[in-house]
């Protein structure tokens, strides 16, 4: 039997990899960086509505009628925001895979949010006295429904099929390692409660998020200067130590903070108008 040469393997194996990325590269949003994005809207969107509705079978949803009733007012104005802005921004191809669903679990541990694709967004009641009233929660799901506008998710489980699994079709790796792939569906959307688990988004993420978040939030008639405010006192917690889950790894409070109030006067004077 004859071996190939490694070298000539590896560099096949690292073509594909450049063929993927080159025909799979889109651009973000308002930054205009290119990212991978390798993996089909609709697959995804599927897996999230099976994942998200796992999720609540397990959870014990709120019942507190004021609260879910809050979450789901600031929830649809964010949903009609995010839509004109996928529409302004060319993405309106996206809109058929949105589905929004806003839920509270009722879990005071929590503290995390997140947005799968599709708009399927779930908040903690952990962190509702964190969000304080209905902008400190518009600047929640502002940010989480910003990285699904981005595509982060889509990124990071790109990057995941790549490392892990070879580069992979999605389908392909749901039919021979259902359990892995799952794995890394969760990772890359933020989804669960055990702390360590959650893969956190880069500083460049993070940074997309709280650009087009605060766009977001005000294209939905909530006052931007709203959103230091709230990533202070998420840094407050636990006696000063982030809280591990809702906030990444990456960007510092401080240098988060001085960032959004060096973006809050143009987006302001451009997307907010008070209801």
């Amino acid at each position: 039997m004859i071996y190939p040469d490694k070298r000539v393997v590896y560099t096949v194996f690292y073509l594909i990899v450049a063929f993927l990325f080159l025909s799979s590269c889109t651009s973000v949003p308002i930054t205009g960086r290119k990212r991978i994005a390798l993996l089909p809207s609709s697959n995804l969107a599927t897996m999230a509505l099976q994942s998200y509705q796992t999720l609540l079978k397990k959870s014990r949803l709120s019942t507190d009628s004021r609260k879910v009733a809050t979450v789901r007012r600031v929830g649809a104005r964010i949903a009609k925001a995010a839509e004109a802005f996928m529409r302004e921004e060319g993405l309106q191809s996206q809109l058929k895979h949105f589905k929004w669903e806003f839920n509270l679990i009722d879990d005071d541990k929590t503290i995390n949010a997140f947005c799968m694709p599709g708009g399927k967004v779930a908040i903690y009641t952990g962190i509702m006295p964190i969000a304080k009233d209905e902008a400190g929660l518009a600047v929640i799901m502002g940010h989480e429904v910003a990285h699904a506008i981005a595509k982060h998710g889509n990124e990071r489980m790109s990057q995941m099929l790549l490392v892990q699994l070879g580069g992979v079709a999605l389908d392909v790796a749901i039919k021979n390692k259902p359990d892995e792939t799952k794995n890394m569906f969760r990772l890359a959307y933020g989804v669960g409660t055990q702390l360590g688990l959650l893969l956190p988004f880069s500083r460049t993420h993070e940074s997309e998020a709280d650009h087009i978040g605060l766009i977001l939030m005000a294209r939905a008639g909530y006052d931007p200067v709203a959103a230091p405010y709230f990533w202070q006192r998420m840094s407050k917690i636990g006696g000063g130590k982030r809280a591990p889950q809702f906030l990444s790894t990456h960007p510092s409070p401080l240098k988060r903070v001085k960032r959004l109030k060096q973006l809050i006067p143009d987006v302001r004077s451009k997307y907010f108008r008070k209801r």
